[in-house]
């Protein structure tokens, strides 16, 4: 049996969750002051750039598991893509950070025309956690363009987890000004009462002080974050380890017991076995099987957080096995 007080060492440092809760934290409450305002936060990143070849893997591969890419392939003697090109670019400002948008001269650029298959232009396609997804073809409507980009947002966000930073058009490409002090929040102590308690091996305890928070809060991004460690350890402290991989290798196709084994990877340190696992059960699997091994790695990957490399690399595994 796993003890009760066993800890997320050598997984996850709380203090790292902290942070980064924080700062997802003022990102959640920026947006909440857009649509209460009705003006949009600064930031320095660029919503509409021109790619080429080689600036490709990092402006549009890198950059689609953070947020959606939005790529328009288009030519100066192209007369619909003068249509089509400043639409797009209105609806990347619009969206605010939801999508960025790579603008592609094919002229200038043959071998990604060519990679991409595409038959004729303007032509859009999307690439999230690095897989292309064809969009449309032609200068379509934009309640056309609205519908399928509110699809790809809504993809990216429930399959992968992948959200967009929010950004100010107006100021994206200039040099972000220096942020103000954040002013202590209001559930400051809550949750540290909460951390304590997971520290401590209390997962009942941290479990409800989350849940707490998170009734009043339910985007706090750090209750969010501690919540799904609390429960991952609570999920686990029963188990026997060696059972549970015994009856995972035995049993492959055993949506349920590779799901326990993944807890139990991603409990040890071992992120990429858990990864892994679920990444292969989504594989082999259809239907409740499959989109519960979808969510249980969706649920892991809040526990390592966003940023990990590890957590980039599993949402582009995913997208191949789901594409």
């Amino acid at each position: 049996m796993q003890p009760r007080n066993m800890s997320m060492s050598g997984v996850v440092d709380l203090a790292a969750v902290k942070a980064a809760g924080e700062a997802k934290q003022k990102a959640e409450q920026a947006r909440a002051e857009a649509a209460r305002t009705g003006r949009a936060p600064t930031s320095g990143a660029r919503l509409v750039f021109d790619v080429d070849e080689a600036g490709f893997q990092q402006d549009v591969l890198q950059r689609s598991t953070e947020v959606p890419v939005v790529i328009d392939f288009w030519a100066e003697w192209c007369e619909p893509c003068k249509q089509l090109g400043p639409l797009l670019e209105r609806l990347a400002g619009e969206y605010a950070g939801k999508f960025v948008l790579a603008k592609i001269d094919v002229d200038a650029n043959q071998m990604l025309f060519q990679q991409f298959g595409v038959q004729g232009i303007p032509a859009v396609f999307a690439v999230v956690a690095g897989q292309p997804i064809p969009l449309f073809q032609g200068a379509a409507p934009e309640s056309q363009i609205r519908e399928v980009l509110d699809q790809l947002v809504q993809a990216a966000e429930q399959q992968f987890g992948i959200v967009g930073a929010l950004v100010d058009p107006q100021v994206a490409g200039e040099e972000p000004e220096a942020e103000a002090p954040v002013p202590t929040g209001p559930y400051d102590a809550l949750l540290e009462a909460a951390n304590q308690a997971l520290d401590s091996g209390d997962l009942g305890g941290a479990i409800q002080a989350y849940k707490n928070v998170l009734s009043d809060d339910p985007a706090n991004p750090e209750a969010k974050l501690g919540l799904a460690q609390a429960e991952l350890l609570h999920r686990v402290q029963d188990l026997d380890p060696q059972a549970v991989r015994k009856e995972a290798a035995e049993n492959p196709a055993d949506v349920p017991a590779q799901i326990r084994a993944a807890d139990l990877d991603l409990v040890g340190g071992h992120v990429e076995d858990a990864f892994g696992r679920l990444i292969d059960a989504v594989k082999r699997t259809a239907g409740a099987d499959r989109e519960a091994a979808r969510m249980r790695l969706l649920e892991l990957f809040e526990v390592i957080g966003a940023d990990d490399p590890r957590v980039t690399a599993a949402r582009t595994a995913l997208a191949r096995v789901l594409f």
